[in-house]
């Protein structure tokens, strides 16, 4: 299957409270410091959203072959872009919502 669903993200105006919480409810190693906290390695992250706004998510992260491309396509079929293309370096990615106001994301890796 293409376009597979590998990845999760929390956005959280409090990642401290956030890390503790599913920490302990499901014995998840998260990072302890840091805007973004990845989560038992490399399967997800808590981004601390705190001095960007301060919202509050749960998303999925389908990985794509084009992220601009996605986009697009995700617009046509109606979709807003909450978080636009951004290329942070090894990864490039966006946050879409759905027609219903369901958030999700698509990523590439680029190594």
């Amino acid at each position: 299957m293409g376009n597979v669903v590998n990845y999760f993200e929390l956005g959280t105006p409090d990642a401290g409270a956030t890390r503790s919480f599913y920490g302990t409810l499901f014995d998840w190693q998260i990072g302890d410091s840091g805007d973004y906290r990845m989560v038992e390695g490399d399967k997800g992250g808590v981004w601390d959203t705190a001095t960007v706004g301060g919202g509050s998510w749960a998303i999925f992260y389908v990985q794509v072959d084009d992220v601009q491309a996605t986009i697009a396509k995700a617009a046509e079929l109606g979709a807003t872009v909450p978080v636009p293309f951004t290329d942070n370096g090894p990864i490039e990615f966006a946050h879409l919502q759905d027609p219903h106001g369901n958030r999700f994301g698509v990523w590439r890796p680029k190594g």
